[in-house]
């Protein structure tokens, strides 16, 4: 991202430098190089530019933002001031940028449609917020050719947000939680995992030391990688293996890749290959051994549940499937009907209701869901 300093200063009253041959996005360093320095006067000229600097920051190029909105964002950023201190503020600043005001009640401001500014090395507090948004809970899933260019962004985030009250009234108050019993992540290979996402990006093969689950030792692969998905607190990459004619799409868990080198040959994706028709399908539920030996391993395939009044409530406000219905009985107990996929996630799911589910159908449904010795059978 390409960024043009600036110098905000205080141009109320234009003087003869004013009116020579500086451009109107001038070095914004030469008043910050020599804060150590400064004195009264030129610490206030500090504020100042800092203060104006934030509001420039507020500024949208097709949308008008009012003075009261863009007061209220300053004082939410630790600005003391007052709002016509913010009117002299964009008033002087519109004879040295291409912003503009309006002439409605109250007024408007915005950048001019043919500003050349393109961004400034700034946020306000609503990006600041979305960043650290970002970086708490997606940094996992985002390649390092892309967190190289956002760290200094997220960096910024934290400290825009340091101070701001905006700290305690959004950011402490949300959480993402998930729905079933917290686990640690297992360890994953640092520079393993980086090559798997760069390879991702730029979609070349990998050259992988990868051990799988139900084997001590590892093995060599050469794969295609094709996707990255988290469920739960564990990572997968989609790949197919190039020692395979029929290239199945597997998954491989991050945490087991011992080594990972990027070839320079490029990835092959099989055709007609859409990740959401991927997981819509039901693929990394992850088949149930008995389930599997019904027609079209268990997916799409009607089920019915009844569940005590209680136990089912829930499903009556989060669905099963676009297609579920929800059926009263006579004995006040529910029976839900809908059309899943039958694989080891939801049978776990199901083993979670206790007694609260009376009966499934099919019934090897039920059958695997009561006989958890079923779960590990061949």
């Amino acid at each position: 991202m390409t960024v043009q300093n600036v110098n905000v200063t205080d141009t109320s009253t234009p003087n003869a430098a004013d009116n020579q041959a500086d451009p109107p996005f001038v070095s914004l360093t030469k008043e910050l190089d020599n804060a150590d320095t400064a004195t009264a006067a030129s610490r206030h000229g500090a504020a100042t530019t800092a203060r104006q600097w934030q509001v420039l920051s507020q500024l949208q190029r097709n949308r008008w933002m009012g003075t009261t909105h863009i007061y209220e964002q300053l004082q939410l950023a630790g600005f003391d001031i007052s709002l016509r201190t913010v009117q002299r503020d964009l008033n002087a600043l519109a004879k040295r940028f291409p912003i503009e005001k309006n002439n409605a009640n109250p007024q408007g401001w915005r950048w001019k449609d043919d500003a050349p500014l393109q961004s400034l090395p700034h946020m306000n507090l609503s990006q600041a917020v979305a960043f650290n948004m970002v970086e708490a809970n997606l940094t996992q899933l985002l390649p390092p050719a892309i967190l190289d260019e956002l760290f200094p962004w997220f960096d910024l985030a934290r400290r825009q947000l340091k101070n701001s009250k905006v700290t305690h009234s959004w950011i402490d108050r949300v959480r993402i939680e998930t729905a079933t019993q917290p686990l640690i992540a297992p360890h994953i290979d640092l520079d393993s995992k980086d090559n798997i996402y760069h390879a991702l990006f730029y979609q070349l093969q990998i050259k992988a030391c990868y051990t799988r689950s139900n084997k001590s030792e590892a093995s060599e692969y050469t794969l295609n990688p094709i996707a990255i998905i988290q469920r739960g607190v564990i990572i997968y990459l989609l790949a197919t293996r190039t020692d395979d004619p029929d290239a199945i799409i597997r998954t491989f868990a991050l945490h087991r890749f011992a080594s990972v080198e990027i070839l320079e040959s490029s990835a092959l994706t099989p055709n007609n290959f859409h990740l959401d028709s991927y997981l819509d399908a039901g693929s990394m539920g992850f088949t149930h051994p008995l389930l599997s030996r019904l027609p079209d391993y268990g997916k799409n395939t009607a089920i019915e549940l009844q569940f005590t009044a209680k136990a089912g409530k829930s499903l009556t406000e989060s669905k099963l499937s676009e297609d579920q219905t929800v059926t009263v009985n006579d004995d006040e107990t529910l029976t839900i009907q809908a059309t899943v996929n039958l694989t080891s996630q939801l049978v776990w799911w199901l083993r979670g209701f206790g007694k609260g589910l009376l009966n499934a159908k099919p019934p090897l449904l039920y059958q695997v869901v009561l006989d958890q010795t079923l779960a590990d059978e061949p």
